[in-house]
């Protein structure tokens, strides 16, 4: 079945997007992306999803917004594969879930736990979201030549960002810090889902924006997104995400 001329939600042309992706949340952030690159322009400009095209070191790179949770985040990825993408990483935030890891630091996902109701409904249960080795190795190596505090772990994906007034359905952070989880984050999960279901390279860099087990990060009147140490991170891991895609580009074979 042949694609629209314009993909219906993104508004993306199809056949525009080159194989390299950098996905995020902020439409705000995917023009700062935009303006890392050598040179760019404005690809599409619908709802959440704002993309640019350009170039990095000769490569051609594209970077789209995706919004806030995995139901709509998915949507993007869905077009943004099937108008050229794939390797996709997504850069974005997350709150810590270990003690040691605080705001400012970079995590480097390996898998999600998929506490969604996305991926309760596009795969089987127990399917699990596992990023790419290849592209994450990618990501993993430029963190280290950069010399920016980061791990590398499994992260949580949830729906729920403020608490409601039913714990039940939600994961417990304790257990799952135990259980050596990293960070939780809304979008890593559909991203990998839909990786393995399309047959793409995906990967996550994500900067700590607070410690939820210590009370940071999902009570409104303590979440710091914008400290200067996130911005940091944040700036860093969008360097760290265009070279690690450069290298994956640029590998023979």
């Amino acid at each position: 079945m042949s694609l629209p001329d314009i993909l219906p939600l993104t508004g993306i042309p199809s056949g525009s997007i080159p194989p390299s992706v950098i996905v995020c949340g902020d439409p705000d952030r995917a023009k700062i992306i935009a303006q890392s690159f050598d040179t760019f322009e404005r690809l599409s400009y619908r709802r959440e999803y704002h993309t640019y095209l350009g170039s990095y070191l000769g490569m051609p790179v594209s970077v789209c917004s995706h919004g806030i949770g995995a139901s709509g985040a998915a949507i993007a990825f869905e077009e943004i594969i099937a108008a050229g993408g794939r390797r996709i990483i997504r850069t974005g935030t997350c709150g810590s879930l270990q003690p040691g890891i605080q705001s400012g630091h970079l995590v480097v996902a390996t898998g999600a736990v998929a506490n969604v109701g996305y991926v309760e409904e596009t795969v089987p249960k127990g399917y699990p979201a596992v990023a790419d080795p290849e592209l994450t190795l990618a990501l993993l190596q430029e963190a280290h030549r950069a010399g920016v505090d980061h791990t590398l772990g499994i992260v949580l994906t949830r729906d729920n960002f403020y608490a409601g007034v039913d714990p039940t359905g939600s994961p417990d952070y304790e257990m799952m810090s135990r259980a050596n989880v990293v960070a939780v984050e809304m979008e890593c999960a559909a991203l990998f889902v839909i990786g393995s279901l399309r047959l793409v390279q995906t990967a996550a860099i994500l900067a700590v924006d607070g410690n939820v087990l210590e009370g940071g990060g999902e009570l409104m009147a303590e979440y710091r997104p914008r400290e200067d140490s996130v911005v940091s991170a944040v700036e860093r891991e969008i360097e760290i995400a265009l070279k690690a895609l450069h290298k994956v580009n640029n590998v023979p074979g």
